[in-house]
């Protein structure tokens, strides 16, 4: 599984908005995450995935860079919770199957 620092063609966000994890229902973490959502654009396509629920605060947070995917999740840590990709000495990608446990 290729390291977080390793080159890669586009970087996958996740919008934050869980009450339980986000203090001020999010609003603080929701800019930052814009944030660096417009900082990583500069240098590479971003595609953030929100919920239903919050398509119009994240476009209206977000610069028009960044695609929006309407997506459901639990989490906004994307390396947790979105697809994960391995490589072989080849450089062939192949998507797998497997279950997070949330560090134990």
């Amino acid at each position: 599984m290729p390291a977080e620092f390793e080159p890669h063609a586009q970087c996958w966000m996740l919008w934050p908005e869980r009450k339980d994890n986000w203090r001020l229902d999010a609003g603080p973490a929701q800019k930052a995450f814009a944030n660096v959502a417009k900082a990583i654009s500069r240098f590479e396509p971003v595609t953030m995935c929100v919920s239903e629920a919050q398509l119009t605060e994240a476009a209206s947070l977000l610069p028009s860079s960044v695609s929006i995917i309407e997506m459901e999740s639990d989490d906004a840590w994307m390396r947790d919770t979105g697809p994960s990709f391995v490589t072989n000495n080849q450089g062939d990608v192949r998507g797998i199957d497997w279950g997070f446990n949330a560090w134990g």
